[in-house]
């Protein structure tokens, strides 16, 4: 199996009334963060395991790809 550091994690989000939700997907280990970013500016992160549907479960929800750069500003609070 891939060592972590040779991973190409894929980003995506959502947006919702009042919050935004991004997700890193590490799609060999079928791992992940998930952020949800209020719009007060709270930041909670839950780190989650996924099944091997999940790129088609993150289509179906309506999530789109995004940036490494977004889903970490947003991690590091900067955005």
């Amino acid at each position: 199996m891939a060592k972590s550091g040779n991973v190409v994690h894929q980003y995506f989000k959502r947006d919702f009334e009042g919050y935004k939700i991004l997700v890193k997907l590490n799609p060999i280990r079928l791992t992940g963060v998930e952020l949800t970013r209020f719009d007060d500016g709270r930041v909670e992160k839950r780190e989650l395991e996924f099944d091997e549907d999940i790129l088609e479960d993150l289509k179906t929800d309506g999530f789109d790809e995004t940036s490494a750069l977004e889903f970490n500003l947003y991690l590091s609070g900067l955005a």
